[in-house]
């Protein structure tokens, strides 16, 4: 399916009937009644069905790009991504990478102020999986993605995965080969237009603690003046965490 035949992120206001199309996935939300609406998604994930009262008799929604944490079930606020090729860093020296980090499609039900979550869709659900980063007794479940390298923010793959800023910092006195990052995802806001989307970045500094070698992650905030999507899980307590190297 080409992309012109598919819809955009954005706000949408139904007085009647809308149809969206995505990959692999419809959506058709129809007035049922005088104060009532349907919502139906159909896909390969299977159909989903609700009713949507409306006093006003027109509803809004919006559909954006969010965390990929909801396929195939909500088990972790982790993202572990590991590059299609490694990144070698000599010493003291720093480099910025744009990577495709996948994302999942929310829609809101917009009422006044508020967006409220009404569905999520994956439009790559075959290659949602786990992985655990860790010994098997106290490692950390994460969302696990092989991720490519991305020329920069209008290089995203539409409906699929957003662009990520990371920047790598070696602060060792021998170089380093970075093949993998894992950090919590929740504190990473998407924005959008049209059917692109972007993360906001996370800095990586490799770095001696205690006479190990250790990477600490932290969130960067993307400079955009793209529309930031709505919230659809709760923030993490901490926006860095720390990860060994091997």
């Amino acid at each position: 399916m080409r992309d012109a035949d598919l819809s955009h992120y954005g706000v949408y206001t139904i007085t009647d009937t809308l149809d969206i199309t995505l990959p692999e996935n419809t959506i058709r939300v129809s007035k049922i009644g005088q104060n009532a609406f349907s919502y139906l998604r159909q896909g390969p994930q299977g159909s989903i069905e609700k009713m949507i009262p409306s006093e006003s008799g027109q509803i809004s929604i919006q559909v954006a790009p969010i965390r990929p944490l909801n396929h195939p079930a909500r088990r972790t606020s982790h993202m572990y991504l590991e590059f299609d090729r490694e990144i070698h860093l000599g010493e003291n020296s720093a480099a910025s990478i744009y990577v495709h980090c996948p994302i999942e499609i929310g829609v809101f039900l917009v009422v006044d102020s508020n967006k409220d979550s009404l569905d999520w869709i994956s439009c790559n659900h075959a290659d949602s999986r786990f992985c655990l980063y860790g010994p098997p007794d106290t490692g950390i479940l994460c969302k696990y993605a092989r991720v490519s390298l991305a020329t920069d923010y209008d290089d995203s793959r539409p409906y699929v995965d957003g662009v990520m800023k990371i920047v790598l910092t070696n602060t060792l006195k021998s170089g380093q080969a970075v093949r993998k990052v894992v950090f919590p995802i929740t504190d990473n806001s998407l924005y959008y237009e049209g059917s692109r989307s972007i993360f906001d970045g996370i800095d990586v500094t490799l770095k001696k603690r205690a006479a190990v070698g250790v990477a600490d992650v932290k969130i960067s905030k993307a400079e955009t003046d793209w529309t930031k999507s709505p919230a659809w899980e709760d923030t993490t307590v901490s926006t860095a965490m720390e990860m060994g190297l091997e």
